[in-house]
């Protein structure tokens, strides 16, 4: 009882406004004393003190619940009936509320039930405590809501499998006809309030929704009428609906649940009238569609079936579909989908379906458009509606694979066309732009040889407004049908000249739809547009200081394109041509003795973005460099060394070289190793003096690639690169914390990855891989998942290493490996062990589990003395509040029984040694996040 005043104080923090660290100090407080055997004691008092504060009450419950989840152990199987008691006098108490009390001591209730197995009657008590009086209706309404979610989604009850079946019989299924029974009679009670029949619809929702229903019950029920005769009440309809849809969703067994279902669907039809009589309340309105979209799901292969009996729910639908809350059309798109699904396999669509989609279609391109100019959306409203037109795009496109695409089409087409035979004073252009932005999507599903449809609606793009938002739209439209184009090339003049003409506009938007127009035509139609390849430079040279960088981009893209369609050595000189022209820009910049401009470095780093797309698009010319490309490898690399050498400090210049340099690296390929070390020495220098990631990327690149070569000037480079670069790093990991040398970390471990494989001389050795462990070993402190699997993959190579294994005879260079690892692990070990297993227990993502139990194991194999000495200390910098102390103890003792017996050879199946450490540290794991797990817990109920 002494911790109450403590308690009380603890609580009262959470009152005021303190600072962070008195609460995080409150908080640990009283998540400590949620795990202490007293607290079972303090909170019965707190619970069942009339004076104590709401919150310590609220507390005290909350507690209640944790323990009997968590820490059930603690409490003498003898004592469990007492317990259980305590938690029944509670409730009995707090049958009036406040609810969040109730919830929790009911919630306590149902995890006792699942650990006390001799408690089979735990429903019937309930049941005889608080169900004949009217005022604990509501609380055992409550228990049994509760009690089918609790053993369905309370996975931290310490049970195993088969208790967990047990229990699931014994308390839910063996009670399902006694709740339905008492359900019954509680919803045709005289008196029955609004409140209490929405609990009971939860009730038998939560009994439902746990698959131990049987539900030909229900169809003998009269729960089911119910549920539809609540519909009309205000009160009720949000919890009927709920019911209803979920009585629909569980008869998905369509030939066993027959009777039920007929007794459903005249019931979900009589509801249709509805939709017209509350047609002005949106509320009504998402739940009758919720209603019919979960019946047309579920029944839709009824509906094929028996058209004309389900026709009716389909009709219902397309009114949903057509209202004009936008919030709500969504609900029926999967059950369109789902339909199209099914009527896409017969040979013919009945007409009922095909004139239901025509339907849709008409009215999703209505929804498609934007407001008029004097009702704009907000930013965010607007950005949500975008989105939103590309989720009816996926509608549109169900629509053909139920009427066809070209029908679809053309019926969009003459939409347009209709609109634009109209007075133009008053067409606007929301009119037009909706279905373009309809043929757009429905571009995804176009015939490659359809020739009505498309070629109708390309000619009809030059005819078109030229609005900015309909340009916009148009462009989009030839962007989708290019490969239409590149089958009938005839088409490909007039679309690049409207795309031509889109970048004269001064509208950004419209500016970037022709680029990526012009992307896509060149990607697709390349074999045609070699030809006016010039044009296209000219074209390029003519607009290109008018244009965003981005769109300037998708211009080299789409010529890259192209180029890539030549003949080898046509194409390799028009690479050159485009290529010079961006490297002089760079070598001008790169040789200017004046100040240089803002505006000249941007141009320059423009110009190496641009190469890079176009080397990304071309890729190689294969093993053998075409002439034109014989000498340019050496000339580049002479202006980018000059370039990186005076601008190699800007981080944002240096990753554009170096992305340029790992497309030349690929282009080139083995024609860079005449520069290669002059490369290597370049970027080692540069991230000596930069510190950035961007010089050990492309050196790992340079390692990875021609690490194998036997070339002693490239080898020295590589050993001056990992010294520098080592240096570097670990320079920077006593200035910084390694949080915020991510990136860095990154490339660094990928540097000494490829180091380790390609030349372990320069890796191990004895005055570089100390501080090379150690830079690992920081990177295994980072959140970010690639770089903490590489740090894991580059020690489970370390500790592979062929090096370590007596049971082969080694060179003298692997003997020298080895006793440089032992040094290391020696002075190292404790800390390596404790950055392993803190990340097992914190942030380590999940599928670095494996890798983990590996690497520990070959540990605790080959320093098996040592790994005894490091653990105690290893788990007693570990708070407890992440691993209590019980863990540690016996994670203490199964690694000692395992190192013991594998001295004595006490093992002779290698595969059960593993299993045995594999275990040990899984289990470690299960139970420390199980702890952590618990108080992330508590700490949101607060």
């Amino acid at each position: 009882m002494a911790d109450i005043p403590a308690l009380l104080a603890a609580l009262d923090v959470f009152t005021r406004t303190p600072d962070k660290a008195s609460l995080d100090k409150a908080n640990n407080w009283l998540q400590d004393f949620q795990h202490s055997p007293e607290a079972w004691s303090t909170c019965n008092v707190l619970l069942l003190s009339p004076d104590a504060p709401l919150a310590a009450k609220i507390f005290a419950a909350q507690t209640f619940r944790a323990k009997v989840t968590y820490d059930l152990s603690q409490v003498d199987p003898v004592n469990l009936p007492a317990l259980k008691d305590t938690l029944l006098a509670a409730l009995e108490t707090y049958k009036s509320g406040p609810r969040n009390i109730v919830v929790q001591i009911c919630l306590a209730l149902a995890g006792l039930a699942m650990q006390f197995p001799s408690w089979n009657n735990a429903v019937e008590t309930m049941i005889n405590k608080f169900g004949s009086n009217p005022s604990t209706v509501p609380t055992l309404l409550q228990f049994l809501t509760l009690l089918p979610e609790e053993l369905h989604t309370n996975h931290r009850v310490p049970i195993t499998d088969d208790e967990w079946h047990d229990r699931l019989s014994v308390l839910v299924t063996g009670n399902v006809k006694k709740v339905l029974d008492l359900l019954t009679v509680y919803i045709q009670a005289s008196g029955v309030t609004s409140d209490i029949q929405s609990q009971i619809f939860a009730c038998l929702r939560s009994w439902i929704v746990s698959g131990e229903v049987n539900l030909s019950d229900l169809a003998s029920s009269p729960l089911l009428g119910f549920a539809f005769e609540a519909i009309s009440s205000d009160q009720l309809f949000d919890s009927a609906v709920e019911l209803i849809c979920d009585i629909i969703h569980e008869t998905q067994e369509i030939d066993d649940n027959m009777p039920l279902i007929e007794l459903i669907v005249p019931r979900v039809i009589a509801l249709k009238p509805l939709l017209t009589k509350d047609h002005e309340n949106p509320d009504r309105m998402r739940g009758y569609a919720r209603i019919f979209a979960e019946s047309g799901e579920t029944y839709r292969m009824l509906i094929v079936r028996h058209t004309e009996t389900f026709y009716p729910i389909v009709e219902a639908l397309a009114e949903c579909t057509a209202y004009s809350d936008l919030d709500i059309v969504p609900i029926t798109f999967q059950f369109w989908s789902r339909l199209a699904q099914v009527i896409g396999k017969k040979s013919s669509v009945p007409p009922l379906f095909a004139q239901a989609y025509r339907s849709v279609m008409t009215v999703i391109i209505k929804h498609l458009q934007f407001p008029p100019d004097d009702m704009p959306l907000s930013g965010q409203e607007a950005e949500d509606f975008r989105a939103f037109r590309h989720v009816m795009g996926d509608t549109l496109k169900d629509c053909c694979d139920v009427l066809e695409a070209e029908p679809c089409l053309l019926a969009t087409y003459e939409m347009i066309s209709s609109a634009l035979s109209r007075n133009q004073g008053t067409l606007s252009w929301q009119e037009i732009e909706a279905p373009l932005f309809a043929l757009r999507s429905m571009g995804a599903v176009v015939d490659p040889k359809d020739d009505n449809a498309v070629p109708k609606i390309l000619q009809l793009i030059p005819q078109l407004p030229l609005h900015p938002r309909v340009r916009y739209a148009a462009l989009l439209i030839i962007s989708r049908y290019t490969e239409w184009i590149n089958i009938h090339p005839n088409f490909i003049q007039p679309q690049l000249q409207y795309i031509s003409a889109g970048f004269e506009v001064a509208d950004l938007d419209v500016c970037a739809a022709a680029g990526q127009a012009l992307k896509y035509l060149c990607q697709d139609c390349k074999q045609h547009l070699v030809e006016v390849l010039p044009t296209l430079r000219n074209f390029l040279h003519a607009v290109a200081s008018n244009l965003l960088q981005d769109d300037r981009r998708k211009i080299y893209e789409a010529i890259a394109h192209v180029i890539s369609a030549m003949p080898m050595e046509k194409a390799a000189e028009s690479l050159k041509t485009f290529s010079l022209d961006i490297l002089a820009i760079i070598h001008a910049v790169a040789n200017k003795n004046s100040q240089v401009t803002k505006q000249e470095l941007q141009a320059a780093s423009d110009g190496l973005e641009n190469l890079e797309a176009m080397l990304y698009v071309i890729g190689s010319f294969g093993e053998e460099l075409p002439s034109a490309c014989q000498d340019t490898c050496r000339e580049a690399w002479s202006i980018f060394q000059v370039f990186l050498s005076k601008y190699g400090s800007d981080p944002e210049l240096a990753e554009r070289t170096s992305r340029v340099l790992r497309y030349g690296l690929s282009f080139f390929d083995r024609a860079v190793l005449t520069i290669a070390p002059e490369v290597v020495s370049s970027m080692s220098m540069g991230f000596e003096a930069t510190g950035i990631a961007s010089y050990l990327w492309i050196g790992a690149k340079l390692v990875s690639r021609f690490g194998d070569e036997e070339d002693q000037n490239l080898h020295t480079a590589f050993a001056e690169l990992f010294r520098r670069s080592t240096n570097k790093m670990m320079s920077l990991l006593h200035t910084q914390s390694a949080g915020t040398l991510s990136d860095v970390l990154d490339d660094y471990v990928q540097l000494s990855m490829q180091v380790l494989h390609q030349t372990p001389d320069i890796y191990f050795d004895p005055l570089l891989f100390p501080l090379a462990f150690q830079a690992n070993c920081a990177a295994l402190t980072i959140v970010q998942s690639d770089v903490v699997c590489s740090a894991l993959d580059t020690f489970q190579a370390i500790f592979n290493h062929q090096c370590l294994d007596p049971s082969t005879p080694n060179p003298p260079n692997f003997i020298a490996y080895a006793n440089t690892i032992h040094n290391v692990l020696e002075s190292q070990g404790a800390n390596f062990i404790g950055f392993l297993l803190m990340g097992l227990i914190g942030d380590f993502p999940p599928e670095t589990d494996s890798l983990v139990i590996s690497i520990f194991r070959i540990v605790a194999t080959t320093w098996p003395s040592q790994m005894l000495v490091w653990l105690p200390d290893v788990l007693q910098r570990m708070p407890s509040t992440t691993v209590p102390v019980q863990v540690k103890q016996k994670f203490i003792a199964d690694v000692t029984v395992y190192i013991l017996c594998t001295d004595r050879n006490c093992r002779a199946i290698t595969d059960r040694r593993f299993d045995q450490v594999r275990y040990t540290v899984i289990n470690f794991h299960r139970e420390s996040r199980r702890a952590r797990d618990r108080r992330r817990t508590a700490a949101l109920e607060k």
